[in-house]
């Protein structure tokens, strides 16, 4: 109320000023001022962000199998859900909705836009896989150019990357990645855009520290209700195949009723894994993976829950794994993986 009375005040001094036919300069001057001040007072209204202590989380779920506690036992000590961190996230999602935006998706899923050219500093590994000094690899990577320097790329962007879109300029677009931040020039070709009706209200939370995942949708501003809770399996770094499940704020890009998958170092089919969802490079949320010659459906693991063991993508119970399927859609759902 105190910000409503001041900018009034000033507005109205602001008009009784410029009314007077006497103004002189220092009156003008001050007339300038307080258009300032009120400008200022009403952007502070305006833009002043959600915080995560004005986040509300909810348990309603939707899917009940599985369901673990908040906090549960773990050979002989405890795993959580961190709820802290996900409010952090939540907030994150409920202020980029309040900028109205553009949006648009980084994707090179297995390099179908082009390999990217080399960055400036990179460095490569005992098996010649080449990434920039933060570790994002050049495969199925995005190039990211300096707004002063479209002719060697600065580093890498992750496939999947949300991204705020800031328009074309020649072969290139100005783009916002939101998890990295900052603004940048990426190759036109490795830009797909969202229609702007899209706002973002599923999420899907990956924990790589607790092995577990959960669901969340808004039901109005500041408040998300919890539709799931589930032990989960992330990716175990063991090259040159096997990769973790990368740190970061991803879309839901494309689903798969079996994603077929192959033998390390082999053409030869290695099985499925079904109803899955992919969100970055190979990085799929899916079932109970099948190793072929079978054919059926498994339901659940006992490893789910415990240590890494997949080659990137996030294992969940075949009938969770369904769930999301169903429930999440394309282009729409924002996955958060954290440690």
């Amino acid at each position: 109320m105190k910000r409503i009375g001041l900018i009034y005040l000033l507005t109205g001094f602001s008009i009784a000023c410029s009314c007077t036919s006497q103004a002189n300069s220092e009156v003008k001057e001050m007339i300038t001022e307080a258009r300032e001040a009120v400008t200022e007072v009403i952007e502070e209204v305006m833009e002043k962000d959600v915080t995560p202590e004005e986040i509300s989380i909810e348990k309603e779920l939707l899917y009940d199998k599985h369901t673990l506690d908040d906090v549960y036992p773990y050979k002989d000590t405890t795993r959580r859900f961190q709820w802290e961190k996900v409010k952090e996230r939540l907030a994150l999602l409920e202020n980029i909705r309040r900028k109205p935006s553009q949006w648009c998706i980084l994707q090179n899923y297995k390099n179908r836009n082009g390999e990217a050219p080399l960055v400036k500093k990179f460095k490569r590994d005992a098996y010649k896989r080449i990434s920039d000094t933060l570790g994002v690899e050049r495969y199925q990577g995005i190039p990211l150019f300096a707004l002063n320097d479209t002719l060697t790329g600065e580093r890498y962007a992750q496939d999947g990357s949300l991204t705020r879109y800031l328009g074309e300029e020649g072969k290139f677009t100005k783009v916002e990645p939101i998890f990295m931040g900052g603004e940048w020039y990426a190759p036109t070709k490795y830009i797909k855009q969202i229609p702007d009706t899209v706002v973002f209200d599923k999420a899907i939370f990956v924990d790589r520290k607790n092995q577990n995942i959960a669901t969340l949708e808004r039901a109005e501003e500041g408040k998300w209700l919890i539709r799931s809770m589930n032990p989960a399996t992330t990716g175990q770094r063991r090259p040159p195949y096997a990769q973790e499940t990368p740190l970061g704020m991803f879309v839901l890009q494309e689903k798969k009723t079996r994603m077929i998958f192959l033998k390390d170092g082999s053409a030869a089919t290695g099985g499925f894994a079904p109803y899955a969802s992919r969100f970055n490079n190979g990085g799929y949320i899916h079932g109970v993976p099948t190793n072929a010659p079978a054919t059926g459906i498994i339901e659940y693991s006992y490893t789910l829950g415990t240590t890494p063991r997949s080659h990137m993508c996030v294992r969940n119970a075949t009938s969770h794994a369904k769930f999301i399927f169903d429930w999440a859609p394309v282009n729409e759902t924002i996955i958060f993986v954290l440690e």
